[in-house]
């Protein structure tokens, strides 16, 4: 296994398993373009948009790569090599659709698209197989959402580098510096701490933090006010890292600080409800259950959390009306909020793996009002 990819065996199985699913979902074949799914078939980074670069996942034959020679390059860093996969390559001029289904069955063709394929390609691919386009989501789906031992070691990779910058973030966090100016600070030491980049920085200070998507803003951080501070990104091998701590620039009020209580109690609550065999919506209801009972219901505006892996939102969503059963090896974020338009917000943000008789939490910072 390279830094940046896994070794060409685990891909060939992960493709196996991909034609197996083709098969048991009625379809002749399945088409990849570059994205997540591409990373995690074959380890491919490769980017393209107007020139069709997929992978062909034949139902009932050999695997395949479709693409332009002069986006070779893009390729060689991916597994496609040691994996003894034909890459099947065109120059402008050619008919790359017909390579790609030229080896499929003849006749009318079911094709399930992944979900990162541009309508550019799906509609002249489909319209060449005789039927309608499907999405692929359910097959790639099931692959990715139940991870095997490498990617959960690469997601504990990533939550302890993000542990790391959590313990660093009173360095940088105090009255009179701009959410701005932390972010930047922040960025800075994710990198440092061992990601790639920093794919998001939230600093979200006083009124700021009851925006559950604020960013960053030129606001000064002021004394006495709560911070929420959300924050990852990928590690070299493309797993990412989320999360969520909230701090406080001195005493707050009482009520901030009973709210923030039972926000607490209410993250341990559906940590605690997390194992193998219970739906998703139910470790939602966990979270959501505490404070409601603490009446603030009416002040957790999402769902309780989303799957993470190569994207840093993918399935399982752990939300309301999902009854999807747990499976060992899902991972997903618990990370319950409580925001108060117009005055404060507060969120508490892990990432869990489901075990094979519970749960183990990949973030080991502290949960409580850390005071800067």
């Amino acid at each position: 296994m390279s830094d940046d990819r896994f070794t060409a065996s685990v891909y060939l199985r992960r493709i196996a398993r991909a034609r197996e699913l083709t098969g048991e979902a009625g379809l002749d074949a399945l088409i990849v373009a570059p994205g997540p799914d591409l990373q995690y078939l074959v380890g491919s980074r490769a980017q393209t948009f107007e020139r069709l670069t997929a992978l062909v996942v034949p139902a009932g034959g050999d695997p395949f790569v479709v693409a332009p020679t002069m986006e070779r390059a893009a390729l060689r860093s991916s597994a496609l090599a040691d994996m003894g996969v034909e890459v099947r390559e065109w120059v402008d001029g050619d008919d790359p659709y017909a390579i790609a289904l030229g080896t499929t069955a003849r006749g009318r063709l079911r094709l399930g698209f992944s979900e990162a394929t541009p309508a550019l390609h799906v509609v002249p691919l489909a319209t060449a197989a005789g039927t309608p386009p499907e999405l692929a989501t359910g097959v790639l789906r099931r692959l990715r959402m139940q991870k095997d031992a490498a990617e959960i070691a690469a997601l504990r990779q990533a939550a302890d580098a993000i542990d790391r910058v959590h313990a660093r973030v009173p360095e940088w966090l105090r009255p009179g510096r701009t959410e701005r100016e932390v972010a930047a600070d922040i960025a800075a030491a994710i990198v440092a701490e061992g990601h790639e980049a920093a794919d998001f920085v939230i600093v979200g200070s006083g009124p700021n933090g009851a925006d559950p998507h604020h960013e960053v803003s030129d606001r000064v951080i002021g004394v006495g006010e709560t911070v929420v501070v959300d924050i990852g990104g990928p590690v070299p091998l493309g797993y990412n890292s989320d999360s969520t701590r909230t701090y406080a620039t001195g005493d707050v009020h009482d009520d901030v600080r009973s709210a923030y209580d039972a926000l607490e109690q209410a993250q341990r609550a559906a940590v605690a409800a997390v194992r193998p065999g219970v739906t998703a919506e139910s470790v939602d209801a966990a979270a959501r259950d505490v404070l409601r009972a603490a009446g603030l219901a009416d002040r957790f505006l999402h769902r309780t959390g989303h799957g993470i892996g190569l994207s840093v939102h993918e399935e399982p969503y752990i939300v309301a009306g999902n009854e999807l059963e747990l499976q060992p090896g899902m991972a997903f974020s618990i990370e319950p909020g409580v925001y108060f338009a117009g005055r404060w917000g507060a969120r508490i943000e892990d990432i869990v793996v489901v075990t094979d008789d519970g749960v183990d939490d990949l973030n080991r910072r502290p949960h409580g009002l850390t005071r800067v």
